[in-house]
This record gives structure tokens, sequence and C-alpha cells, in this order.
């Protein structure tokens, strides 16, 4: 089984999207037919150029505006410039991502800036319900891979409700400090401690 790691191992692949001209009213129907709270707004390339939120709809009320403004369309409407995460990027970069903007959520973008999914915060959660028996089989994973390549080590890995006990020994090659970033790093890793002086 593929472990997720990257943000297109747990995005939703639909993406409800309008153009740019879209109507407020065509952009609400949008909301309330696939049940989200917000849609990307594309270019006529098909690029993601904005998001338009309940939150951006609801703060264009009628009377708010002066006489003579235009029509309330997406382009009117959407916070710009998008922020947008690649397919590729990492869980841990799209989560400080969206801590640092305070969002619920981001478009997914390919290498040209078109659309490919959508992540949430309940999508970045998904790792955490990984079990047990899947994070110590990633972390032995990454520690053979990574730092002990021909597997000589009496290493053993416990993980206990997401958190990870290294014991036994590394080879002297390896820093203890290495081996505990590299687990801290496995996506659903909830905390990562080692006791190198105790019996593998």
């Amino acid at each position: 089984m593929r472990h997720p790691r990257t943000v297109d191992d747990v995005m939703t692949h639909a993406v409800v999207s309008a153009r740019l001209d879209a109507p407020v009213k065509e952009i609400v129907r949008s909301m309330r037919r696939w049940g989200v709270s917000a849609v990307a707004v594309l270019s006529a390339e098909g690029r993601v150029v904005g998001v338009v939120s309940e939150a951006d709809v609801l703060g264009k009320l009628p009377g708010e505006e002066p006489g003579g403004a235009g029509p309330v369309t997406a382009g009117s409407l959407m916070s710009a410039p998008a922020v947008t995460v690649p397919r590729g990027a990492t869980i841990a970069g799209a989560a400080r991502l969206m801590g640092r903007d305070r969002l619920k959520r981001l478009p997914v973008v390919d290498g040209d800036g078109r659309p490919v999914g959508v992540v949430s915060r309940g999508d970045l959660l998904k790792i955490y319900l990984r079990s047990d028996a899947e994070l110590a089989e990633d972390v032995r994973h990454e520690l053979l891979t990574h730092l002990i390549p021909g597997g000589d080590t009496a290493l053993t890995v416990r993980v206990e409700d997401g958190a990870v006990t290294l014991a036994g020994r590394l080879p002297q090659s390896v820093s203890p400090d290495l081996a505990l970033r590299l687990t801290r790093a496995v996506p659903g890793v909830v905390e990562a401690v080692a006791d190198f002086t105790a019996p593998a």
C-alpha cells in the first residue's frame, strides 16, 4: 500500500470551479449543488487565478456598493492571487501554508497552474488515522533505506497511538538525531523518542 506523503495522496480530485465572468447566483448554485464552501476561479486558459468563498459572497451584500457598480461576478468577488499548492507538495508543507494564511482549503494545481484537485484541513488530518502497524513499517523503511541500507542493525521500532519509540542501537556512523528527524518526518507520526541504550 502506498503511504500518504504528498498532497496528491490525500486531496479530493473533483474541482468545483467558475469562470471569471460567472454571476454570483451561478457561484452560489454550484456551492449548494456540490456541497462546497468555496470555488476556484479560472482564467480563459484554465488556470486558477482566484478563489470565491462563502465569506466572499456574503461580504458583497446588496446596497453595500455605491450606485453604478458593475455586475457581481466571480472576478469581482474572488480573493486573488489564489494561494495554491502543487500536487507534489508534502502534506506538512500544505499544512504550514494553510496555517500561515489561515485557510481551510487549497486548490491543487499541475505544473501549468491548472486545477487537479482540492485539499482541505480534513484531508490533511487523514494521515493521523493510519494504524500503528503502518507507521512502524514506514519508519523502518525510512531508516533502513536512508540510514542503514545494509540493514545491519539491532534497532526496534515501537508505535503506540502514533508515538514512536526507537530502541536498541544504531551503527556508529549514524547520528541518533538524524534518525529521530527522519522518524518525525513520516506522515502520521505525532511524537518520536529514542533510547539507544535499551536492548532491541
